[in-house]
């Protein structure tokens, strides 16, 4: 353990764990990466319909990881690259599927597979206008690990 000065009456104890991952008095440090709402034409559905025409979807993920550096840089390296998220957020929908929670589950998976360090997240699919015969502003599977 090593002690930082953070100001001149208090001290902040960092504590190392697996070689990368830090603590400030016992908390473990992390960010988490948010895509919100981030809205694609895709081709999902159970309907043929749905599959053939297409419909609008909001995509909304957010991953978190450890802080890997008691300081943190001005650099892409060691962060999870939110450009990249958009990206494999569109390959990923481009793949039709018939339902949302399976959207989810590949999402996740293609994530997990580029940023191993993702400890945790959220993915949230909805579909703007699903063909229910209701008015509601959507229909939305979400997966949290």
């Amino acid at each position: 353990m090593q002690i930082y000065p953070f100001s001149h009456d208090k001290a902040i104890n960092v504590v190392t764990l697996h070689a990368r991952k830090f603590q400030i008095n016992g908390i473990a440090m992390t960010f988490t990466i948010e895509i919100n709402d981030m809205r694609i034409h895709a081709h999902h559905g159970v309907m043929e319909q749905e599959r053939r025409v297409g419909n609008l979807f909001e995509v909304t993920v957010h991953l978190t990881y450890p802080v890997a550096n008691e300081e943190v840089t001005d650099s892409l390296d060691g962060t999870i690259n939110y450009a990249e998220v958009t990206d494999i957020i569109r390959l990923t929908m481009a793949e039709p599927s018939q339902l949302l929670e399976h959207v989810a589950f590949r999402l996740r998976n293609s994530l997990t597979a580029r940023f191993p360090q993702i400890t945790s997240g959220m993915v949230r699919v909805a579909k703007l206008t699903p063909p229910l015969g209701a008015q509601l502003s959507s229909a939305a599977a979400t997966l949290r690990w």
